[in-house]
């Protein structure tokens, strides 16, 4: 079960608002996928990265290769940023951790600081590799 939470805030810099969560490792990043909001998933089988990467790999030939993931001892974190005006880029980091669930912030900075009157229109995902846990993961998402 994943849960989605949204709240704006300011943030000076590209330091986390929470502490770094431990073994997560950014395997893919492309600027240009056919997903068009945001959206955030945890990936804990081979049968759903695949059919993420199906979805992906409708506009794209070749298509992107799906990662090899060893689902019995990480998950993913799949982080679609949908329409976006200028290039952006993600920081996650671990806000608050029970017995029961983990609260994920996901940061959105700009990747320039210019102002151009005509921005590029960018549909962004992000996907995370992390050490699998049993736990329900929340995310909340934090805007600069």
């Amino acid at each position: 079960m994943v849960c989605l939470l949204s709240c704006k805030a300011q943030n000076q810099g590209a330091s986390p608002v929470g502490e770094n969560i431990e073994g997560l490792t950014l395997i893919e990043h492309q600027n240009f996928t056919n997903i068009d909001s945001f959206e955030t998933r945890v990936i804990r089988d081979t049968k759903t990265l695949g059919k993420f990467y199906r979805q992906i790999n409708k506009t794209r030939k070749p298509g992107l290769p799906v990662p090899v993931v060893d689902f019995s001892k990480e998950m993913l974190i799949l982080v679609c940023l949908g329409e976006q005006h200028g290039e952006k880029t993600t920081v996650l980091s671990k806000l608050k951790e029970t017995d029961q669930e983990m609260l994920i912030a996901i940061e959105v900075h700009n990747v320039s600081k210019e102002e151009m009157s005509i921005q590029p229109i960018y549909f962004p995902f992000y996907l995370y590799k992390m050490p699998l846990v049993d736990k329900t993961v929340v995310f909340q998402k934090i805007e600069e």
